[in-house]
């Protein structure tokens, strides 16, 4: 049998429903030539007449009505799958799944998230916290979230939240017993609580002031790996803590924690929404991009 065009079976029950090639092609905006080449195409494939063809009219062959009676059911289940996409894409539904840091989800997905949900409450969210860099489309992420250096050159970037801060705190209480560091080189003489990211490196500490930028590689008893562990070492006294600005602020505003060398803490890029270049996102990535466009960044 020769190679057969699925669309020529579309074709051909359109033409035996509307009576004849002419009312079939005009349903469908085409000519009834090209309807007719078609059904030529057809029967060559399958290697029999499908359509008695009179002047005055068109009927199904023995084969035809055999094949109609067979083809009718699977047209309209594919007609209806069809429909269920465009009332996705007229109506999001399914499941949006992200890959982001906790940081990043703690402070910007999730009040984002939370929002959209509202909107669109047939939409399922995913959100998984992981500092690790991972390919999201393997592990079928619909998007990732990351900071700019971070990204796949074959992704699509938008930025999301504002720019980021780094803030060094402790508590009172270590501070009282340890002194207060003045310049980011004091913090040499400190217990400084480290960080230890999944791929097995040591966070390092970036300073900025004026014209001169130092980096700082901390040295302290305590390892952890999560900035929230980071923020419960430094409220236990156990040090200095390195975490971005939006942890620390509620425990600096009520004392319990006081901010270390402000002047030096230089702001950072925002983080980056991230996603494949794919000319057809899923209904619930497409309504969420629309949803963060609302928003502006400071």
């Amino acid at each position: 049998m020769r190679p057969l065009r699925l669309d020529s079976l579309d074709v051909f029950a359109s033409i035996v429903s509307c009576g004849g090639f002419r009312a079939a092609a005009a349903e469908r905006r085409v000519s009834s030539a090209a309807l007719s080449q078609s059904i030529r195409s057809l029967e060559d494939a399958l290697g029999i007449r499908l359509l008695n063809r009179t002047t005055r009219s068109v009927a199904p062959t023995e084969a035809g009505a055999r094949l109609l009676e067979r083809l009718a059911p699977a047209l309209r289940d594919i007609r209806a799958a069809i429909d269920d996409l465009n009332q996705l894409r007229e109506k999001p539904t399914g499941t949006l799944r992200i890959n982001a840091p906790g940081p990043a989800v703690d402070h910007v997905l999730c009040p984002l998230i939370f929002d959209f949900m509202r909107t669109y409450p047939e939409v399922k969210v995913e959100l998984v916290s992981d500092a690790a860099i991972v390919d999201i489309v393997q592990q079928g992420f619909d998007a990732g979230v990351r900071f700019g250096r971070q990204l796949e050159q074959d992704m699509i970037a938008v930025p999301l939240g504002p720019r980021l801060r780094y803030a060094i705190a402790a508590s009172p209480s270590y501070l009282k017993i340890r002194g207060v560091p003045s310049a980011p080189p004091d913090l040499m003489g400190h217990d400084c609580i480290r960080r230890l990211f999944p791929g097995g490196t040591m966070a390092t500490w970036r300073f900025e002031k004026d014209s001169e930028s130092l980096e700082i590689h901390p040295e302290g008893r305590l390892t952890l790996s999560s900035a929230h562990q980071e923020l419960q070492a430094a409220l236990a006294g156990q040090g200095i803590a390195h975490v971005f600005e939006d942890y620390a602020k509620p425990h600096v505003e009520d004392g319990s924690l006081v901010e270390l060398l402000r002047d030096w803490s230089p702001q950072m890029p925002s983080w980056f929404l991230y996603y494949p270049n794919r000319r057809h996102p899923s209904a619930a990535m497409a309504a969420f991009l629309q949803h963060i466009r609302v928003f502006e960044w400071s």
